[in-house]
């Protein structure tokens, strides 16, 4: 009865998953999500209109805490999770991707360091794993705080790690914007707004890469934030290269 009691006043952490043809690896991260050691939660699934069996693998797994939302045509991950967002009913709010993993005290202890540094925003370290979602020992360490400033220069901030007090923050405020690279936009934007967002470096999440992409996924990474510098942050060619500088370095210090 005691248990039952102090669960009761934990506050409801809402979750959101945006899911694209996921059938191969969105069993293991709900499992994730229903092995955390925080019990007080809600996940909200949002299905991109997946062509493969990403639906009825989820619906094995639907329960009270696990709702399936299926959007009727595919518009990306920026709009599944703005759709999730709209549906969350929690007082925190956290991101995972489909193929993406948690450590089992990652709610417990983020939600205990949001408490106690009493934060709009608040992110954690993660650690690399391969293809079959085995970690590599690559850990992602992170700053104690990050502000608006420095977040230009350092990208750290992953999506399956962030969370946020919706007591502080609107949704309005977490809404993604439908652009390439929407989640590091999100972050500035919510970052221009507040102080700073907190950082709780502790490998809480992993993160699955893929070897045979990563080449790929370095250019586009390359054009997407110089895009974000120029179009959506409005920098100059000048203000753009020196955060840009920032970023490659801190880049390679993720990755190496």
């Amino acid at each position: 009865m005691k248990k039952k009691s102090q669960e009761q006043r934990s506050p409801l952490v809402s979750i959101v998953i945006p899911t694209h043809n996921s059938a191969k690896y969105i069993a293991q991260t709900i499992g994730s999500v229903q092995g955390q050691t925080y019990h007080n939660w809600e996940l909200i699934i949002v299905d991109d209109c997946s062509a493969d069996d990403t639906v009825g693998v989820i619906s094995k797994h639907a329960s009270e805490q696990v709702k399936l939302v299926c959007l009727n045509k595919n518009q990306g991950a920026a709009i599944a999770r703005n759709t999730g967002t709209k549906e969350a009913r929690g007082d925190y709010l956290a991101f995972l991707d489909a193929d993406d993993l948690w450590l089992p005290e990652k709610l417990e202890r983020q939600v205990k360091f949001m408490q106690e540094k009493d934060c709009e925003f608040s992110f954690t370290g993660y650690e690399f794993a391969d293809a079959e979602g085995r970690p590599n020992g690559k850990v992602v360490h992170v700053p104690a705080t990050i502000t608006y400033k420095q977040a230009l220069r350092n990208t750290t901030i992953s999506t399956i790690a962030v969370m946020f007090d919706m007591k502080k923050l609107s949704k309005v405020d977490i809404e993604m914007p439908n652009i390439a690279s929407e989640d590091t936009a999100t972050w500035w934007k919510i970052l221009k707004k507040i102080e700073c967002a907190y950082g709780l470096d502790e490998p809480l999440a992993i993160y699955r890469r893929s070897n045979g992409t990563l080449s790929a996924n370095k250019v586009v990474a390359i054009l997407r934030i110089w895009r974000l510098y120029r179009k959506q942050e409005s920098l100059n060619a000048l203000a753009s290269a020196v955060n840009f500088a920032g970023y490659a370095v801190n880049a390679v210090r993720r990755r190496v």
